[in-house]
């Protein structure tokens, strides 16, 4: 079952020189999938990511996610969707720092009014499994990147969404931070069936897809599947973004 399908998008960016962002995409991502989007500074990806997560409106083609476009929708009930089908991991985390580490996970449920025994249990549950219950009483400020990062997983997944959509989700971090946050991501896809879709330039981020669908100029260019070994696939993606011809700083140097 395809909880997201794109058709022939296209997103043009009127100016004194028009700009074709995206041309012609389509690809459709299954439940319980984890793809990853690659692709060279400018390919694309972000207007792509933008695109699915309602926050920008394509020039032309669809976007279904569960069978539902919604670019259709009036303002509130996009609003609605967003909230409740879709989950976010951001580079710069957006948590707000007036807020506890459990009160940034709990906001969806809380605008939707969950009772509060609920919450607390949703949030036990996820602090557990993402190692990160010692620290559900502090502000945002008294936490690491790391710890950030896994506290804004939580906030995307506790209402259950059907599609994580993640920017660069380890972006701002450094290695170790970064393998942390991956294998929390990977294991909640593996164990938890969240279907995922991330924008990286990471490899070794990348590496833990099961597939890497590769963007260049706007256009569709390749995608590969991840095989029974994850340092063949590896290998694999730094071959493709070499093909691309992304910039040298594209290019992670640590191997797994």
């Amino acid at each position: 079952m395809s909880i997201l399908q794109v058709r022939h998008l296209t997103k043009i960016y009127e100016g004194k020189i028009a700009q074709t962002a995206l041309d012609n995409i389509s690809f459709s991502i299954e439940k319980e999938e984890f793809v990853g989007i690659m692709g060279p500074s400018g390919s694309g990806k972000t207007t792509l990511l933008n695109l699915i997560a309602t926050i920008d409106q394509p020039t032309s083609g669809e976007i279904l996610i569960n069978g539902k476009n919604p670019h259709h929708l009036n303002r509130k009930d996009t609003a609605l969707f967003r909230r409740h089908e879709l989950g976010f991991v951001f580079q710069h985390y957006n948590l707000l720092d007036t807020l506890t580490v459990e009160e940034n996970i709990v906001l969806p449920l809380t605008l939707d009014g969950e009772q509060v025994e609920e919450m607390d249990k949703k949030v036990t549950y996820l602090a557990k499994k993402l190692g990160i219950e010692q620290i559900l009483g502090k502000r945002t400020y008294e936490i690491s990147g790391g710890q950030m990062q896994r506290t804004a997983i939580a906030r995307a997944i506790i209402h259950e969404p059907s599609l994580i959509l993640a920017d660069e989700p380890t972006g701002n971090l450094d290695s170790k931070a970064s393998k942390d946050v991956m294998d929390t991501l990977s294991s909640l896809n593996k164990e938890e069936g969240a279907t995922t879709l991330m924008v990286t330039h990471d490899p070794v981020a990348a590496s833990y897809c099961n597939r890497v669908i590769f963007i260049k100029d706007g256009k569709l260019y390749n995608e590969i599947y991840c095989g029974e070994n994850r340092q063949t696939f590896y290998q694999k993606i730094i071959d493709m973004l070499s093909l691309l011809g992304g910039n040298s700083h594209d290019l992670s140097t640590i191997r797994l």
